[in-house]
């Protein structure tokens, strides 16, 4: 097919294991010719996901290490668009193939190097960067959550490959947008550290506000502030942290057992759905139901509805009716009941029952692929995608070894793929102009994301805020960075003229909402083909998949994303147990990233073709992205046995946490094994020591000595050790003041802005854009995020209205200038 998304695109993936993999998938899965080199012998990852990650591309055996094949792969290179790698840092420079080699025989080489710190960091450089060492510096296993911190469980472990789903994300759009500037730059070099992709993807679990107000923390928060306070000890068993969960943030059980999710906070109106949903119209009705931003000093009751979280004397009555009802009705009817009412809800999940969910299965977020090893194989569909591209839910299979090698001639007879030389050094998607109308964090992170690559985003949202100020100003200090803010009523004739205007003058609309939604603000596929057949839609949603199912109408957010695809199951460690995963945003933000990948790919269509269209991302995708080492599933598959649960420290006495004598820290010998224990001379007794026992030898033996002593004696081995480190600690040592001057960006492998001259008032940390580090791309450190409605004057001004008309809008509420007296309501 030619008329494939990325049908023009062609792309050398030299990764191994997990991340470049992904990137090399994401690119196969909208269309690019992808061929894999493997070295002898085939993926270093021996795992069925190693198949599910190569569908789509075809595969040729190279050692590099050989003269002549090195040739070849110079010769690919020189025919090629795209080259992935993720080794260590100098690896593909030692190998001849570096990004100047590159460059040398194809100037219009996009090269994608992602390590797992950063090549220019003097400290993390050289570490042997696995996957989970990656997480345990940069802080992911410590303080995992309220809830275990309030059970006193530090640290845990997940097997979440969080760093590579996120440097994957950001990847793929990098080199995306990287050709869509390549007439203008010419080629470029990208780095994506994944430590850094990993602290981008986690930035509201270390964003700091000063003088936080105490209205914005949840009952576990205060408990957590109180027990500290007294020097109580952290010993809260599970079944008492239901006390501290909001009625309308928790999981309830159903008739069969099962557990249901609820998610129904925060946004207007949602709280009053789930009861009247369970029957308790009654209690829907006695609701406050206020204005979230008044000041606290000014509100009419102890609590409103519209603000989370529940006020302490209503929450434990709330919660009780609310059980009493879920225990009426198995948990598949309360999903079709919550689905139709849209409250958002869901049934809880392990991870093998999404797999073969019919609605996973019936949208394509899950696609049965041929595999010629496993036969009928279940696999995570497209984690970005355009609408009409009839493809986007058909799967090739994974190649066989070396199966290239027959096309190999045809495609070195190929001319060398010319481009101009061009040394640019603008913004990738300088001047596209974006139209945001979203909410909350992962519609937001897609325009924050699109400004520091060059994008002038204007942000709408009503005149009214539907999203309480937790959300949308809190969370939107960071999601909302970069963006220029009007308020409007598109309920009057004024209001909705002025956004037909502001998408006259569009490139990318950006929204998130369900396909039903999304047809009810005028945005159909139909309507936009005649508005401006060039204009991409980048549509963002809970369930949507490339093909209609029986809940791509459902309303979700990111816990709900969690719970139906298994990560809530896993990570609490069984059905009676579920947990959010930890970190706010987890699915949030890699759902913004993953729709930044879909408009990439739309624009380098309609660069080629001239035609718009509907880009898509889903937070359930992202779910599976999540997950994507084992997001597969067969017939005579091995027991979904990955480690959950609370007690979880690693995958096995090799890859795990371990105590030293002076504090925690994670020992990853994945490859050299028992060979790595026998090199050391404190531990080679331990080397024959049988499996089921080793974990628990190995935690004594590394608790008689400190960390630095193991850090030495595994010094310049593939093995390692690393100290845990808390992503609080990564970001105050990560700190650079605003009012000092340039941030700089491209050194370390943490970077966190404190923003000292922020319009709210407050200083604020956020970690900096510094997770795509391009040679020639134009980076920009958006802006701090305005108060809503800041720029409704000058917005309106520049469509054409005279400033009498402005100020009659504003007068008769078909504009607005801000919600609150003050950014951020106390």
């Amino acid at each position: 097919m030619t008329d494939r998304p990325l049908s023009n695109i062609r792309v050398l993936d030299f990764g191994q294991y997990l991340a470049g993999p992904l990137v090399g998938m994401m690119l196969a899965d909208m269309g690019a010719e992808v061929i894999r080199i493997d070295p002898p012998g085939g993926p270093r990852f021996k795992s069925p996901a190693s198949d599910m990650l190569a569908r789509g591309k075809s595969s040729l055996v190279l050692d590099l290490k050989n003269a002549d094949d090195r040739a070849v792969a110079l010769d690919l290179a020189a025919r090629s668009d795209v080259v992935i790698e993720n080794f260590r840092p100098g690896v593909m420079k030692r190998l001849g193939l570096g990004p100047d080699d590159l460059r040398a025989v194809n100037p219009g080489i996009i090269s994608l190097s992602m390590p797992g710190f950063a090549s220019t960091d003097p400290e993390l450089a050289g570490l042997a960067a696995w996957e989970a060492v990656i997480a345990a510096r940069t802080g992911q296993f410590t303080d995992m959550g309220l809830n275990r911190r309030l059970m006193g469980i530090n640290p845990s472990f997940t097997p979440l490959a969080l760093a590579s789903a996120y440097g994957a994300a950001f990847g793929a759009m990098s080199v995306l947008f990287a050709l869509a500037a390549r007439d203008r730059n010419g080629g470029d070099h990208i780095e994506v550290p994944l430590a850094s992709a990993l602290l981008e993807g986690l930035i509201y679990n270390c964003e700091q506000i000063e003088d936080y107000p105490a209205r914005y923390k949840s009952p576990r928060e205060v408990e957590l502030d109180r027990r500290t306070a007294n020097g109580l000890p952290m010993n809260l068993r599970f079944e008492e942290l239901s006390e501290f969960l909001d009625p309308f943030y928790r999981t309830y059980t159903c008739a069969d057992g099962r557990g249901f999710y609820v998610v129904a906070c925060s946004i207007a109106g949602h709280p009053q759905r789930a009861l009247r949903t369970l029957g308790l119209s009654d209690l829907a009705n006695e609701l406050p139901d206020f204005s979230a931003y008044l000041d606290c000093k000014d509100w009419p009751a102890a609590w409103s509805a519209r603000n989370y979280p529940v006020g302490a004397k209503d929450r434990a009555r709330i919660s009780s009716a609310m059980k009493a009802a879920f225990l009426t009705r198995p948990s598949h009817e309360w999903e079709a009941l919550f689905g139709a009412a849209k409250a958002p809800g869901t049934a809880q999940r392990f991870t093998q029952e999404w797999l073969a969910d019919p609605h996973a299965l019936a949208s394509g977020l899950v696609l049965v692929v041929d595999d010629p090893r496993y036969g009928k194989m279940r696999q995570m569909g497209n984690v970005a995608w355009i609408a009409d591209d009839a493809l986007a839910a058909v799967k090739q299979p994974g190649p066989t070894l070396d199966n290239a090698r027959d096309q190999l001639g045809t495609i070195l007879s190929e001319r060398v793929r010319p481009a101009p030389v061009r040394t640019g050094k603008g913004g990738w998607i300088e001047g596209l102009k974006v139209l945001d109308l979203t909410n909350v964090i992962a519609g937001p992170t897609i325009g924050s994301t699109l400004a520091r690559f060059g994008a002038e985003v204007t942000l709408v949202q009503p005149v009214e805020p539907s999203v309480d100020p937790w959300n949308a100003v809190v969370f939107g200090l960071h999601a909302q960075r970069g963006k220029k803010s009007i308020l409007l009523n598109l309920k009057t004739p004024e209001g909705k003229d002025a956004l037909t205007k502001l998408i006259a003058e569009a490139d990318v609309i950006t929204m998130n909402g369900t396909d039903e939604q999304r047809d009810k603000l005028g945005l159909s596929p139909e309507r936009l083909e005649k508005m401006n057949p060039r204009l991409i839609l980048v549509q963002l949603d809970a369930f949507g998949g490339p093909l209609r199912g029986p809940k791509s109408d459902h309303l979700g957010y990111d816990d709900l994303a969690q719970a139906a695809t298994g990560v809530m199951v896993r990570f609490g460690g069984g059905m009676a147990t579920p947990e959010e995963h930890a970190h706010f945003g987890t699915i949030d933000v890699l759902t913004g990233f993953c729709a930044c990948i879909s408009l990439a790919a739309a624009l380098e269509r309609r660069n080629r073709t001239g035609k718009g269209g509907i880009a898509r991302a889903a937070l359930a995708a992202a779910g599976n992205l999540i997950q994507a080492q084992f997001m597969y599933d067969f017939e005579g598959r091995g027991p979904f046995d990955e480690p959950f649960g609370r007690e979880a420290r690693g995958w096995a006495p090799f890859y795990h946490c371990y105590e030293a004598a002076d504090g925690w820290m994670f020992f990853a010998a994945p490859e050299e094994q028992r060979e790595a224990l026998r090199a050391v001379p404190d531990l080679a007794d331990l080397a024959d020591q049988p499996e089921i026992t080793l974990s628990a030898v190995l935690a004594e033996r590394f608790a008689t000595r400190p960390f630095a002593h193991w850090a030495a004696a595994f010094a310049g081995t593939s093995s390692t050790v690393v100290l845990l480190g808390s992503l609080h600690a990564t970001r105050d040592t990560a700190i650079q003041r605003e009012s000092d001057g340039a941030i700089d960006l491209t050194q370390a492998t943490f970077r966190v802005i404190r923003h000292d001259r922020h319009p709210m008032g407050r200083w604020a940390d956020l970690v900096a854009p510094n997770a795509v580090r391009p040679e020639r791309g134009r980076i920009t450190i958006p802006g701090p995020m305005p108060e809503y409605g800041t720029h409704t004057r000058e917005v309106l001004g520049r469509l054409g209205y005279h400033p009498e008309t402005i100020d009659a809008m504003i007068g008769a509420g078909a504009a607005s200038e801000s919600w609150s007296g003050k950014y951020l309501p106390e």
